[in-house]
């Protein structure tokens, strides 16, 4: 299960959608989530679906890694899904008591997986196409504005970026561990959910520890290479933007009108 886990990994490639601006994919991905949102019928949803798995095969990254990201999420997807049987109106076509399962229901609980489902596969199309270094620009840049305000944004971009690059490295940890565990005999799979937890318990320790040991390394290597925050700091890489990241945009700006044509023609599915 830890090994499926692909939240900030990155893919190296050359695909267009690698090229593209780091800070254009982040407001693309904001551009899509506010899509996802604002779509109130199938139809509409179903449009930002296909332009998602467009630029899923722009990118070049291997399909099994998306759903890799789909199955870590799988059961709050499934949650999500039941919990919304019960909320909707029109035709009872279950009851039990005071519990009662609707068209309606059935109507949000699909609509509303499918919404999750598309939202986690635009946003990992950011992180396994986006390397660490450009995302902390990217977020650096865009946040820029903010230091009027003495916000510290240098820090807080490059906070975000270290908590999402260690996810992957704390994961891989945290397998090495467990099968550490399992060749000592631990058992990790049978019995009761409280059983289970409390066999999670060698593993949290060992992994707290290494986690610190890493951010302490982490610090000093930064101390060593005279890391003192984001005054005065020159980049290697410039971030540019090219006809391409102006083609997205205008690719978005399309969805975006049929989105909204959909929803003026075919109404509203979800109540």
């Amino acid at each position: 299960m830890v090994r499926d886990i692909t939240l900030g990994q990155y893919m190296p490639g050359k695909s267009m959608i690698h090229r593209l601006d780091a800070r254009s994919k982040i407001l693309l991905l904001i551009a899509y989530i506010v899509f996802i949102f604002v779509a109130k019928n199938y139809m509409a949803l179903m449009l930002i679906t296909m332009a998602s798995l467009l630029v899923v095969l722009l990118t070049k990254v291997k399909f099994s890694m998306y759903l890799k990201s789909m199955k870590v999420i799988l059961f709050v997807v499934v949650l999500t899904g039941i919990l919304n049987l019960f909320y909707g109106t029109g035709n009872v076509l279950w009851e039990w008591g005071f519990i009662k399962i609707t068209d309606g229901g059935i109507n949000n609980a699909i609509f509303v997986t499918i919404r999750i489902a598309t939202l986690v596969l635009i946003s990992s199309i950011l992180t396994f196409t986006t390397s660490p270094s450009d995302l902390t620009d990217a977020l650096e840049r865009l946040m820029k504005p903010l230091a009027f305000f003495h916000v510290k944004v240098h820090e807080i971009a490059m906070m975000m970026t270290i908590a999402l690059r260690f996810i992957p490295v704390l994961l891989e940890e945290t397998d090495k561990i467990m099968n550490a565990q399992k060749a000592r005999g631990a058992d990790m799979e049978s019995g009761g959910v409280i059983k289970r937890i409390k066999a999670l318990i060698p593993v949290l320790i060992p992994l707290f520890v290494s986690s610190f040991r890493r951010a302490n390394d982490l610090a000093m290597a930064m101390e060593c290479r005279c890391y003192n925050g984001g005054n005065g700091r020159t980049r290697m890489k410039q971030l540019h933007f090219t006809k391409m990241d102006f083609m997205g945009m205008i690719f978005s700006i399309a969805v975006f009108a049929g989105v909204i044509l959909c929803n003026i023609y075919f109404g509203a599915v979800v109540k």
